[in-house]
């Protein structure tokens, strides 16, 4: 369905991108502001194709691509329609008296050429979301669908094509050959969603030319559940959490800390939230996705070996299908425990207090989410002791639904911000201007310094 770009047509590609950067038509507002528009346009015209590509590729139904794909770029473009002409004006800034008469301002100018590299496991909204940021900013872009979503590439493509000329926008497809000879070509800024060791690969390639990177990586996103919480509200919200896109979401709850006077009950809930969100057999459920492929399938089955199956454990290899599972009594030194799942499996490590939890995650690499069930104070303490991309108080995923919060990763789970400003501002150099005047030359500035006794009041 989809075939590989050549080396050829990518630096063809690049090239009439750098040509049309330099017509300059991207640095204007407007120009910029039908192009989203175009965009906006083009999805709600494929909304029905990207539906169902999603649903042939990951089984994921309509209202679940609508809700976590669709909906979140439509946000994205409507929030930059509402709010870009402020947010890229100059920024004026106080000058200080030693530097009378100037002006200082910041400008925002676009970075230039993009090459954005998308995951299969949010394809539409992973591709696109960063697109908008791009097209705000001024940038041309290069887009690199995931190959393991073959159909929903296609579709982009199609999208894409019929929004945007080639020298604007465009798609390149294929496997790893492909992204080796894109990661050859030489761009302004990169944007990566996928795995930190795919990650580390970028920024190899990246730092050859010095160019910046935006790496939204993953981890272990650990949720802890205290005595205090809501414990029937927390298994409910994790089990919506770990069940969605049937756990290959980067920030899903990887694994559960859960204090002992709360696990029996934390246990009994989560298999009654099940049920509630899916139904008595989860297999028939219209919402329940499926793994990726084979290999994607057979590595999570792997881990339901790792530790005793409280709830779930369930598999059809044919289907790709794994129940949504609780493993207790899991060896430290498990791969589950050590490795990102990226499935519908959740560990439980047992606690004696939210300290011993704290003391856990803060041994381990910084993840991309903390979540935390406790009450308020407690919650806030397990926060301001832990560092993450970003977190959730009794809740969880829904802080990236929020296009007025900054989303990304910190140490091993990634690196720079998007969503809103922060997207503008990822594909932007935010320049500094001072402005000094002709009709009036001060010459204290000047060697041999006269008057520096003076001058040295003001600094």
């Amino acid at each position: 369905m989809i075939t590989n770009t050549s080396t050829s047509e990518i630096k063809s590609i690049v090239a009439s991108q750098r040509r049309f950067l330099r017509s300059e038509a991207t640095f204007d507002i407007g120009y910029r502001l039908t192009a989203l528009k175009r965009l906006r346009s083009a999805i709600v015209e494929y909304e029905r194709e990207l539906t169902e590509a999603l649903y042939i590729d990951l089984h994921k139904s309509y209202e679940e691509a609508y809700l976590t794909e669709i909906s979140i770029v439509l946000g994205e473009i409507d929030n930059f329609l509402k709010n870009l002409s402020r947010w890229a004006a100059p920024s004026k800034k106080k000058t200080p008296l030693k530097l009378f008469p100037s002006r200082s301002a910041i400008i925002t100018e676009p970075l230039g050429l993009a090459l954005i590299v998308a995951p299969w496991n949010y394809p539409v909204q992973l591709l696109l979301n960063p697109l908008v940021g791009a097209i705000a900013a001024g940038c041309t872009a290069v887009l690199k669908p995931s190959p393991y979503v073959p159909h929903v590439a296609e579709v982009l493509e199609r999208l894409v094509r019929a929004a945007f000329d080639e020298e604007y926008v465009a798609v390149a497809q294929g496997n790893r050959d492909v992204n080796t000879a894109l990661l050859a070509e030489r761009y302004d800024v990169i944007f990566f969603t996928g795995s930190p060791e795919l990650g580390r690969v970028v920024m190899r390639a990246a730092a050859e030319n010095l160019t910046p990177v935006i790496l939204e990586l993953g981890g272990k996103s650990p949720v802890i559940v205290d005595k205090t919480a809501d414990v029937t509200l927390a298994a409910k919200r994790v089990a919506w959490g770990k069940t969605l896109n049937a756990g290959q979401t980067c920030i899903a709850p990887d694994y559960l800390l859960i204090h002992r006077d709360v696990k029996s009950k934390f246990v009994e809930a989560y298999r009654d939230a099940l049920c509630e969100l899916h139904g008595a057999d989860i297999r028939q459920s219209k919402h329940y996705v499926r793994m990726v492929s084979d290999r994607a399938f057979e590595r999570v089955a792997s881990y339901l070996k790792e530790g005793s199956v409280v709830v779930g454990g369930t598999i059809n290899a044919t289907e790709r299908y794994i129940e949504p599972t609780l493993l207790d009594n899991v060896s430290p030194d498990a791969r589950v425990l050590r490795e990102e799942i990226f499935g519908p499996i959740l560990p439980m490590i047992e606690i004696g207090s939210v300290d011993e939890a704290i003391e856990y995650i803060v041994e381990r690499e910084k993840p991309l989410a903390l979540y935390v069930f406790a009450e308020r104070q407690m919650a806030e303490r397990v926060v301001r002791r832990t560092s993450s991309g970003g977190a959730c108080i009794n809740d969880v995923i829904m802080h990236i639904a929020n296009e007025h919060l900054p989303f990304g990763g910190v140490g091993n789970s990634g690196m720079g911000r998007y969503h809103g400003r922060d997207s503008l501002y990822a594909f932007s150099h935010r320049r500094s201007v001072l402005s000094s005047p002709t009709w009036i030359d001060l010459p204290f500035r000047y060697m041999p310094y006269r008057l520096f006794r003076f001058v040295k009041r003001l600094l």
